[in-house]
């Protein structure tokens, strides 16, 4: 089913929509309204469009805010979860733990401020994972493997 370009921009705005007011109470209905396609129709074009479904776009957007308040540590689990227009705490906390690896409390207590001073793109050269390479002038890694 190709999509066409009309189609293509209704999805974005209903996207745009999503990443603007992740906070508010949006639902399928709402959205599909926003890109004029039934809730159907929009559900379907949206994950043949952006590989996943309006839903877990929405919760991703929510839970990398919640990350974002969770770090500061002035407010608790229920308050973010309410601050970034989550209305299930369960759903919230089984969520953010799938995508984030461990649960919002258990991320809420951890140190963040060594990660917070570091710029985002040092922080992954810095936390990517790197083959050992040997030194310069070592003979360690030299000759038949």
């Amino acid at each position: 089913m190709g999509m066409n370009r009309d189609d293509l921009v209704r999805l974005r705005q209903a996207k745009d929509r999503m990443d603007r007011e992740y906070t508010e109470p949006l639902d399928v209905a709402a959205l599909a309204r926003t890109a004029l396609m039934s809730p159907g129709h929009f559900q379907r074009s949206f994950r043949a469009a952006y590989g996943e479904t309006p839903y877990g776009y929405l919760m991703t957007r929510r839970i990398e805010r919640a990350k974002a308040l969770l770090r500061r540590g002035d407010l608790t689990v229920t308050e973010v979860c309410m601050a970034v227009g989550c209305t299930s705490l369960g759903s919230f906390s089984s969520r953010f733990t799938e995508l984030v690896g461990e649960t919002p409390s258990a991320y809420r207590a951890r140190s963040h401020e060594q990660s917070a001073a570091i710029p985002a793109c040092v922080t992954r050269t810095l936390t990517r994972p790197t083959r050992h390479r040997p030194r310069m002038g070592t003979t360690e890694g030299q000759g038949p493997f």
